[in-house]
């Protein structure tokens, strides 16, 4: 598969991804204001999981339409998808710090701790992409490292129970 064809394939799964999101609070009984922090941080984590490989997608597009193509695009788009995650991953970090010991059961705490691990690995992989690999493969695996978190979280999202507030 060419990258232009895989781009465009985690594009259309991460905007699905992200209308999934508004399924999920449309069919919850209240509104997103009055959920438990534990709900609302899950669904950040769900929307920050599809917001990420859909920006990612759509800039490797663009620089895929510069002809010809530039010998640094993959090293450009590994960059650009540290940089883009920089701030959401500050933003669930003080989040994740912010819920009681009570919110965040130990199989919650070991799964998001599982997931960061993976996700370090990921972007430990986009440096070495970006000083010496220049390859299509490391830059694709954040998107799908991303695409497969999120669609975790959605999942856990629809079968676990609401918390109580």
């Amino acid at each position: 598969m060419e990258p232009n064809e895989a781009l465009g394939i985690a594009a259309q799964v991460a905007v699905t991804l992200a209308g999934f999101a508004g399924v999920v609070v449309v069919f919850r009984p209240q509104s997103v204001h009055e959920w438990a922090r534990i709900d609302r941080f899950r669904l950040r984590l769900l929307l920050h999981n599809s917001i990420c490989p859909l920006a990612y997608a759509l800039f490797g597009m663009l620089l895929l339409t510069m002809k010809p193509t530039p010998e640094w695009i993959w090293r450009t788009c590994s960059l650009f998808g540290l940089l883009f995650q920089l701030p959401g991953v500050i933003i669930v970090m003080k989040s994740s710090r912010k819920l009681a010991a009570h919110e965040s059961a130990s199989s919650n705490k070991l799964l998001f701790y599982a997931i960061g691990v993976l996700g370090v690995a990921t972007q430990i992989l986009q440096l070495i992409n970006i000083v010496r690999l220049n390859l299509f493969w490391p830059f694709f695996l954040a998107i799908v490292f991303h695409l497969m978190t999120g669609m975790l979280q959605f999942m856990r999202m629809v079968l676990l129970l609401p918390e109580k507030t």
